[in-house]
């Protein structure tokens, strides 16, 4: 491949900045990152607010489509950038435009300009999550790098964690806006440090941009999304909207092929897969970006469903799971960044991982909410031994011209993973359950009289019933009917929702089995000890 760039002096700034400096530079990184991840959870505790506000629950789903839309689509475009224009010019632009999208968010008027507003927050947080996971990598050399990028996962998970109470505080102590208001104290601190210490970063390629293969990125990426992400109960996958969403991505996917294997300077650098570590890595990334969401998807339901607790409880549940992640990623890095080796704990992360789905996969209507929570949180830790370590190791296995590129497409693999994850097994997780209540439930609906049939709906079982007046999960039933029947129509919607989660967790745990064998041929590639523009020796 041609290449256009000008000798650029390279300055090592893993060598030149202080400790301070760099420490001062992760705060503010991290702090920015914990902004952009903290707004992916702490905005769905308001929605029922702002539907009542705004009456506009039509256009609910939109405010996190919208946001996922921009802030997948442009990660790749992002990263390239970063490591043309520099990481300061990159990571300020999006902080910058994150914090004016939730200014904008704030004073929304209506849910069409808050859905607008939450795709240029998107728009932001795309620039900050895609040089967020690059700035570690020019701070430190590789063999010093681990810890940094666990503190990353780690943001992410306490995110996770802080997001629904934080937004549940502010929506009923102040008001739904100060879910986004809260972003700009904060958000303008992260920017005056990095204005203050953090020099431009990045190696600085004096290269063109590819405007053609920026635009057809963006017309392969937004319309796949889009078609994956649209209501399947009013957008069927055979609708002329969906089929016709996905029939031109995908002609704009093969454009873009096409014209970046003829790019100078391409935005998506498909060279970068001829790297068999990048490559795995990559094919790792979207395995565990799939995998990570149903575990927070199904687990509710089953709770609620199964186990029979109330939906507070049924989110609390999650928590120590997450913690099992903060505390692992933090863990893991100390780990690599002691011994120099990576692939030891990418191999027991997976092996960890997949036996908690496997052991999530044998749960049944006897399992109770500890024996869920003790499963969780040992895949919490295979998790949180894997997901901070995917970014160290492609950039580590390529020159660091290229972290930029490397860090985005890492990370874009892993959203769309979690795109497709969603995706395809709620879409099997509905047939599942209809299945279910048609082996399971039915039968015992038609022993009843035709009355009581009439006044049963189906719809509303396998929407998980419950009690909304006494905050119970406890399922409703028809008053008039008999106690016992009562207690078999339970049993039938409590075994029909066990098998349809647990055969979800079955697929998943299929999955992380591949990721294990996947990582048993990624190279064990020493950690380099320098920014030097040469890739490690042996990938």
């Amino acid at each position: 491949m041609v290449t256009t760039e000008s000798a650029v002096e390279q300055i090592d700034y893993a060598a030149t900045l202080s400790d301070r400096a760099k420490q001062l530079i992760m705060a503010s990184v991290v702090l920015g990152l914990f902004l952009e991840a903290l707004d992916q959870t702490i905005v769905a505790t308001a929605l029922p607010a702002i539907v009542v506000q705004f009456q506009g629950i039509d256009l609910l789903a939109w405010v996190s489509t919208g946001y996922l839309l921009a802030s997948t689509a442009l990660v790749p475009i992002y990263g390239k950038l970063s490591d043309v224009l520099g990481r300061r010019a990159i990571i300020m632009f999006g902080i910058i435009l994150f914090l004016i999208g939730s200014m904008l968010c704030g004073i929304a008027g209506s849910m069409l300009q808050l859905v607008i507003f939450r795709c240029v927050q998107g728009m932001g947080a795309a620039a900050i999550v895609s040089t967020a996971f690059a700035i570690p990598a020019d701070l430190y050399p590789p063999s010093e790098r681990a810890k940094a990028n666990g503190l990353i996962g780690a943001a992410f998970g306490t995110a996770s964690i802080l997001g629904p109470f934080i937004g549940g505080f502010l929506t009923d102590s102040l008001s739904w806006r100060w879910v986004f208001f809260v972003n700009l104290p904060f958000g303008l601190i992260a920017l005056g440090v990095i204005l203050w210490r953090m020099p431009r970063l990045g190696s600085l390629r004096r290269e063109p941009i590819d405007w053609l293969g920026t635009g057809l990125l963006l017309l392969a990426v937004i319309p796949l999304l889009l078609a994956l992400s649209l209501d399947k109960a009013r957008y069927s996958w055979s609708s002329p909207l969906v089929l016709g969403l996905l029939i031109g991505g995908t002609i704009a996917l093969i454009a873009l092929l096409w014209a970046e294997r003829r790019a100078s300077a391409p935005i998506l650098d498909l060279a970068l897969f001829r790297t068999p570590a990048f490559a795995i890595t990559a094919a790792l990334a979207l395995i565990t970006g799939g995998a990570f969401l149903p575990a927070v998807l199904f687990l509710p339901l089953f709770l609620v469903n199964v186990a029979g607790v109330s939906a507070t409880i049924a989110g609390t549940a999650l928590i120590p799971q997450t913690l099992a992640v903060v505390a692992m990623a933090v863990i893991s890095g100390n780990i690599v960044q002691r011994t120099g080796r990576y692939k030891p704990v990418m191999v027991v992360g997976l092996a960890l991982a997949a036996l908690g789905y496997i052991l999530l996969a044998f749960m049944d209507v006897h399992t109770t909410t500890l024996g869920v929570i003790w499963r969780v949180m040992l895949l919490g830790l295979g998790l949180g031994c894997v997901v901070p370590l995917l970014s160290l190791i492609a950039q580590n296995a390529l020159p660091y011209r290229s972290t930029g590129s490397a860090s985005s497409t890492i990370q874009f693999s892993s959203q769309m993973g979690g795109v497709l994850g969603t995706v395809i097994f709620g879409a099997l997780f509905s047939a599942l359950l209809i299945a279910q209540f048609a082996l399971n439930v039915e039968p015992v609906a038609r022993s009843l009289p035709a009355a009581q049939q009439q006044e049963l709906s189906l719809d509303r079982l396998r929407n998980g019933s419950s009690n909304p007046k006494s905050g119970s999960a406890e399922l409703t039933v028809p008053a008039d009917i008999l106690p016992a029947t009562a207690v078999l129509l339970r049993s039938a919607v409590q075994l029909s929702f066990a098998k349809s989660v647990t055969t979800i967790y079955a697929y998943v745990a299929g999955m992380m089995v591949l990721g294990f064998l996947i990582t048993l041929t990624l190279p064990e590639i020493p950690l380099r000890s320098s920014n030097s523009d040469q890739p490690a020796a042996g990938h």
